[in-house]
């Protein structure tokens, strides 16, 4: 997928953890681990606005486009 996902890079740059992460979204470690990994095929605008604000980040930090060469 040409959609990559840095919210392991921006986790490790706020020190925080997985487990922390998901009881602060209200989401599974499962489910953030999916998300971590790059597997989701899709992402709520609430999820994704809890992340930024709890990370204190654009989304931008946390997706980035990489075109298929």
């Amino acid at each position: 997928m040409a959609i990559v996902v840095n919210l392991d890079v921006m986790m490790a740059k706020r020190k925080i953890r997985s487990k922390e992460l998901a009881a602060q979204l209200g989401i599974t470690q499962a489910n953030l681990s999916i998300l971590k990994t790059g597997k989701a095929r899709a992402i709520r605008f609430s999820t994704l606005n809890a992340l930024c604000e709890l990370l204190d980040c654009q989304p931008g930090d946390l997706l980035e486009f990489q075109p298929k060469e």
